[in-house]
């Protein structure tokens, strides 16, 4: 009796799959946030949003960051379940984020002085290393799924403090536009 399976998509699949996805992505949210017009300004949804956007962003550093302490103190199982969190975390991340730039459109920064420069050197390196993580962050659990786990190890070693950045300046950038915004 064979036991071994057919992988339900190949790998080419896949990297065509993921390339789709995350080009797809990045398109509608560059087209969201620059050319779309906001429907529902002066919504409670302002308010209440962008501290949602940030409260996810933060619970995906904190499961990052459990993560790494559980696959270093040898708990795979715990591992997998706290990345798989992570990503959910970050996935409701993008879903409130979509709803809340449909709704209100871009987010102005107005703070001024030494300020200004700082907020935009975070905001530009968290919107290039999020732009660069999404395939990556799907290359990386596919490596997992399909038990890879030497090359997952070495991917995930770059993912996972890229990925902590954008969680952390997520957070970071939410407190720059509450402040001076």
């Amino acid at each position: 009796m064979n036991t071994t399976r057919t992988p339900l998509i190949s790998d080419k699949q896949f990297y065509l799959a993921n390339a789709g996805v995350s080009l797809v992505a990045v398109v509608f949210l560059f087209w969201l946030i620059y050319f779309h017009e906001g429907v529902g300004q002066g919504t409670r949804a302002d308010s209440i949003l962008p501290a949602l956007i940030a409260t996810f962003n933060g619970i995906c550093a904190i499961l990052l960051a459990a993560g790494l302490w559980a696959i270093k103190r040898r708990k795979p199982a715990l591992h997998q379940g706290l990345m798989i969190a992570a990503f959910a975390a970050s996935a409701a991340f993008l879903v409130t984020y979509i709803i809340y730039h449909s709704l209100h459109g871009d987010t102005k920064f107005t703070g001024e002085g030494w300020i200004r420069p700082v907020y935009f050197f975070i905001l530009i390196t968290h919107i290039v290393l999020s732009i660069i993580n999404l395939p990556l962050i799907l290359t990386t659990f596919y490596l997992s799924l399909t038990k890879r786990f030497a090359q997952h190890k070495r991917l995930a070693r770059i993912v996972w403090p890229s990925w902590m950045y954008v969680s952390i300046t997520g957070v970071v950038i939410f407190l720059f536009l509450r402040a001076y915004s």
